[in-house]
């Protein structure tokens, strides 16, 4: 398929899913040009895949119905084979998940690496210079551009995107969520033995405040589709039962 078929085919889908999102909402085309600031003419182009759109109509035509445009965009494409590891610091995503894509011939990405080459700063420059609201957003765009580019990868996300709802919606709607479990003592152990010199780290009381984070964001991570036990099954039972379930 050459390019300008890619190009068409997206618009295709684009168009497929805001006339799905708007009759599952109940509105009209007039209804939804009036939300939207669009033309109903145009809209109707757009839903018969005969329109293109900005990126600002694009989130404009999103927040009318309800979503974002990263949203918008990931749902357009078609499935894919892709398994988000989600948990707490020293739950085991960078290891399990390299083992788990080498079994699954699949990539593996780390979410936190593709947000640091895409702002040319490290995390903790990132962090120092912009705040973490900022890194939230920018983990966001990152992440629903690489699930609207990827046709299958094991990903590694950052403990905290279970607290940001729409970088943890679109895992849930275009991923196989996988929770990596593990006791607090066995988190401990591991963020001591990758050498984190993070200030959290370095705390007096940081294996209290780890334990406390990893009960506050408990409910979170267990709304993953999968949860898999590392402390009882260790690195190769996790990879091996995450595998079994996924396939």
């Amino acid at each position: 398929m050459g390019m300008r078929d890619q190009h068409q085919a997206l618009l295709s889908a684009v168009g497929a899913a805001v006339r799905k999102l708007r009759e599952g909402r109940g509105l009209t085309r007039r209804e939804l040009a009036r939300d939207s600031g669009l033309s109903e003419r145009f809209l109707a182009g757009l839903e018969t895949g005969q329109g293109n759109i900005s990126v600002a109509r694009l989130q404009d035509l999103a927040r009318a119905l309800g979503t974002s445009a990263g949203e918008l965009l990931v749902s357009a494409q078609p499935e894919t084979r892709v398994v988000a590891l989600v948990g707490l610091r020293g739950a085991g995503k960078s290891t399990i998940g390299r083992a788990l894509a080498r079994r699954l011939r699949l990539p593996f990405v780390e979410l936190d690496k593709l947000v640091e080459k895409d702002a040319g700063l490290s995390l903790g420059a990132l962090f120092s210079l912009h705040g973490e609201a900022y890194y939230r957003r920018l983990a966001r765009e990152v992440l629903a551009r690489f699930l609207a580019q990827s046709e299958g990868a094991v990903i590694a996300t950052g403990g905290g995107i279970v607290t940001d709802r729409e970088s943890f919606r679109l895992l849930q709607k275009r991923c196989r969520t996988v929770w990596l479990q593990a006791t607090p003592d066995d988190h401990w152990k591991r963020v001591l033995a990758q050498g984190d010199v993070r200030p959290s780290a370095a705390s007096p009381h940081a294996q209290e405040e780890l334990r406390a984070l990893l009960a506050a964001r408990k409910p979170l991570y267990a709304q993953a589709e999968i949860s898999v036990d590392t402390s009882r099954l260790g690195i190769d039972g996790a990879v091996e039962e995450i595998a079994r379930r996924v396939a």
